[in-house]
Order: C-alpha cells, then sequence, then structure tokens
C-alpha cells in the first residue's frame, strides 16, 4: 500500500505542481480588515480559492469564520489535524521576477513569497490526503488539513479556531524543518519605556544592555544554554514610536530552563525606578517526547523517502505549535535550506514538493492508523 501512495504522489505530481502556483499567485499579505476579511481582501481571496481547490479535489470543506478553512477527509470527532497558513510577508525589494507570478525556472525552482512560507508546504498535504482519497485508502482516524490566515502577525486565526473547534489528538505544522522538531524555544517580545524627562537613564540602560549586549543577552545576565535548546538569542531590537514616550523593543527565544517570570525578574533587576518594563507577549517553551509515537513515526517517515537520519531536533523558531495543542513542526526545509522564507526571491525546488508530499502520504497514512 505504501508504494503504491509514492507512485501515486508521481502521478498526480504535476496538478500538484499547477495547485500550489495557483494559490501562490495570489498576494496574500495582511491588509485593512473589512467586513468578513477578518485580515483583508488578499488573505480572504487565498482562503476561499484554496478551500475552492479542496473542493475541486472532492474534499468536504469548512470555512471557520474566515479565519481557518478546512478540507476533511474521513468522520469522527478525533482528527489529524495538519496546519499551514496561507497569509504571507510582505515581498520586500530584490525579486528578480515578479513576487506572485509563480515564475519556474528551468531547473524546476519556483519562485514567489509564500512557495515555503507556507503555501506550497500546506498544499503538498492536501495533495498527500488527496492520493490516499484517490486509492481509496481508508483511515481509523479522520484528518483534517487546516489553512490558516494570521500565522505571521499574530496567531489570532488559531486563538478563534480553539475557542469554537476541539484541538487535533495529534498532527504537525508544516511550517519548520526536517527533521521532525520535538521542542520549540519559549518567544518573548519585551519593552523598555520611559517618560521624555528620563532619555539619559534610558539611553544609558539600552546603550549598556542592550545595543552593546552579544546575540546572547549577555549584558542583562540571560545568557543560558542547555544542551537540547542551545543558548539563548537576543533578536529584533528596535526603537518603537510612542506618543510621549520612550520605547525599545527587543525579543528573547529562550531554552525551556528558565521561565519567562525569571527573565522579567532579571531585567527588572538592571533597571532604575524610572523605567518600566512590559512583555507584550510570550509563548512558553513547546516540547515533546522524542520517542513519543508522533515522533518516531515522523521521524521513520521522513528517514524511508530521504534516506536520511530522521533523529528530533529542537528549533529556535516559533509555529503554531506554540498553541495549537497535540501538534509538531515538520518540515518542509531540508537540512541545509535556510535563509529562504521572509527574503527576496523566496524559493521551492518541484522536486522538493514533491518529496514534501511523499514525506507527508506516508505520515498521514500511518499516524491516522496508529494510536
Amino acid at each position: 500500500m505504501e508504494e503504491k501512495l509514492l507512485e501515486k504522489i508521481d502521478e498526480i505530481s504535476d496538478q500538484m505542481i499547477e495547485g500550489i502556483k495557483r494559490i501562490i499567485r495570489i498576494d496574500s499579505v495582511e491588509d485593512t480588515p473589512c467586513e468578513d476579511m477578518p485580515f483583508g481582501k488578499g488573505v480572504n481571496d487565498a482562503l476561499e480559492e484554496t478551500l475552492k481547490l479542496a473542493h475541486e479535489l472532492g474534499f468536504e470543506t469548512e470555512n471557520v469564520d474566515h479565519m481557518v478553512g478546512i478540507a476533511k477527509y474521513g468522520s469522527g470527532d478525533d482528527y489529524i489535524g495538519i496546519m499551514g497558513h496561507l497569509d504571507v510577508v510582505p515581498v520586500g525589494d530584490g525579486w528578480k521576477k515578479p513576487p506572485f507570478s509563480a515564475y519556474e525556472d528551468e531547473n524546476g525552482r519556483i519562485y514567489s513569497r509564500g512557495i515555503l512560507d507556507n503555501k506550497g508546504p500546506i498544499l503538498a498535504n492536501l495533495y498527500a490526503l488527496y492520493a490516499i482519497k484517490e486509492l481509496q485508502i481508508q483511515l481509523k482516524h479522520p484528518v483534517w488539513v487546516l489553512f490558516g490566515t494570521n500565522e505571521e502577525t499574530g496567531f489570532h486565526d488559531l486563538e478563534h479556531y480553539l475557542k469554537v473547534k476541539k484541538p487535533p489528538i495529534m498532527g504537525w505544522t508544516p511550517d519548520c524543518k526536517y527533521p521532525v522538531v520535538y521542542a520549540e524555544r519559549g518567544r518573548g517580545v519585551y519593552q523598555i519605556k520611559a517618560d521624555m524627562n528620563h532619555q539619559k537613564e534610558f539611553n544609558a540602560f539600552v546603550n549598556e544592555y542592550l545595543l552593546s549586549s552579544d546575540d546572547h543577552a549577555n549584558k542583562l545576565g540571560l545568557a543560558i544554554q542547555d544542551e537540547e535548546f542551545g543558548i539563548m538569542q537576543l533578536r529584533n531590537k528596535k526603537l518603537v514610536d510612542e506618543e510621549g514616550k520612550l520605547v525599545f523593543e527587543f525579543s528573547l527565544s529562550y531554552p525551556a530552563v528558565i521561565t519567562n517570570e525569571e527573565i522579567l525578574k532579571q531585567i527588572q533587576s538592571k533597571l532604575s525606578d524610572h523605567l518600566k518594563l512590559i512583555c507584550t507577549s510570550n509563548y512558553d517553551p513547546v516540547r515533546f517526547e522524542k520517542d513519543c509515537f508522533l515522533c518516531q513515526t515522523l521521524k521513520e517517515t521522513y528517514e524511508k523517502v530521504t534516506g536520511m537520519d530522521g533523529t528530533p531536533v529542537t528549533t529556535t523558531g516559533g509555529t503554531y505549535a506554540k498553541i495549537m495543542p497535540n501538534i509538531v513542526p515538520f518540515g518542509p526545509s531540508f537540512p541545509g535550506q535556510k535563509g529562504i522564507g521572509h527574503n527576496p526571491n523566496e524559493w521551492m525546488d518541484r522536486s522538493d514538493l514533491i518529496k514534501n508530499a511523499k514525506i507527508y502520504a506516508l505520515s498521514i497514512l500511518r499516524v491516522a492508523n496508529g494510536e
């Protein structure tokens, strides 16, 4: 059965690539919200066109309040959930071809905003499920492919979804890297604030503890590390405009050996009385056991398709797994593929999309028929 499934992916590969190109041609950068379009027209257009595509492929579909789309296969309440997103970051400058052209060069490399992050990978999952459906393979658990619309700017789509729908019993988000990621760091965003008449103190703190710090927050006394997650990372330092206030913002990607409360306490210990510390957002670390059924199954399917070591890894990034229970990051980037998403000339190879679809097809088959 598994070999037939892999053959089916090859058989439908051209159809899959055309379906992916259809969706990546839509400019789905978040824009001004309007009625029934909470993240703007472009994002909504991508959602509606994706659900139309899923319907054409024979899936039952659902639009959850214009925030999350669902393509469903099978019946029952305890579903396997695969969640990616259709919103994309702004295109920026430096593109060799129009950023929503779905241009494919002579080597099969496709360039477009969203081809990697994250339309291509989530649609590869849709077509993986389509191959299973076309072969009339019955699964013990239903499988839902979930199309999010606000991953890049806040997770508000998933927050709403979890208010009206139950989470999956297990699953993944194809919005990170291979092999399967069993743990994500915590991620906090912090601001130092002061009144305008305390600019001298404000500047002294920012210069001493943030601008002159290394990338691991050593000046704050937070260069903490552990064997699994590595060392603390200080990122995204910037001034923020706020009327009548001095504001400096930064983020910390932190290992699981420290809590956000401990981070706040340590930073606070460096502040003078006229400086205020605010945590504007925080997502705690997420960790699965490396030998759990889900991680081991995804490890094995990755190894079968690629022939590469699938030992589970950690990540410094942040995905839907931060707030969606029971899912892990899994794909789509292969080892050595870095610095592609969010940059000009974002790309993904046709061959990698097909390889992803094969990994995901086997993973759906084994996970949905497992525990």
